[in-house]
């Protein structure tokens, strides 16, 4: 199966969130929905500017936030909110303030684990979220985020060559986000199209 297009993806998120604002103005405690939309704006920040990631990315964190309110135990929206938190400190450059991010990841994915043992992604999560902070100087340290708020330079070799390690190393860091994401929106999606049970 072939992996569809950054393209692709974002018309996907955004047919995503579209439904789930629709769905919220019918009924706003379904929880299902709002992870799901929550999990669309996170995805959809990929293909945002760092400033405007940032915004969508809270904006996503809002909607998980309110489908606790509704539902405290459900992990997915715990996992998602980790994952949330997890983007944002890589977007943000100071090493103390992205520690706070992180520290909260952290704290979400044990709780979606403590909800859900078993389940594999979420430990993986936990277990990666304890080598984020060294990560994250790692990839500050190589100049991405200088970069990514237009300030590193841009036209010599050694430039080209540090933004393609930078890249890779972005890509990395960030593909396990987007694969959580991608399956936490397909899983809502698909719970949310389920046909009701026959009647007795």
């Amino acid at each position: 199966m072939e992996m569809p297009s950054d393209f692709e993806r974002a018309l996907m998120f955004e047919h995503i969130r579209k439904a789930a604002e629709a769905t919220y103005a019918k009924n706003p405690l379904d929880t299902e929905n709002l992870i799901g939309w929550g999990s669309a704006l996170i995805e959809l920040s990929q293909f945002e500017k760092v400033e405007d990631a940032k915004k969508m990315t809270r904006d996503g964190i809002s909607k998980l936030e309110e489908a606790l309110m509704v539902d405290p135990n459900k992990h997915q929206a715990l996992f998602s909110l980790g994952n949330a938190h997890t983007s944002i400190a890589f977007m943000t450059p100071d090493q103390d303030e992205a520690r706070v991010y992180f520290d909260k990841a952290s704290q979400y994915f044990q709780q979606a684990v403590d909800e859900d043992p078993e389940n594999e992604l979420y430990l993986k999560s936990l277990e990666v979220s304890d080598k984020a902070p060294g990560l994250h100087l790692e990839f500050h340290k190589q100049g991405f985020g200088q970069q990514a708020m237009g300030a590193g330079p841009s036209t010599s070799s050694s430039a080209k060559t540090v933004k393609k390690k930078n890249s890779d190393l972005k890509y990395d860091i960030f593909g396990w986000v987007i694969l959580a994401g991608c399956i936490v929106a397909w899983l809502g999606l698909a719970k949310s199209n389920v046909p009701p049970p026959p009647p007795r």
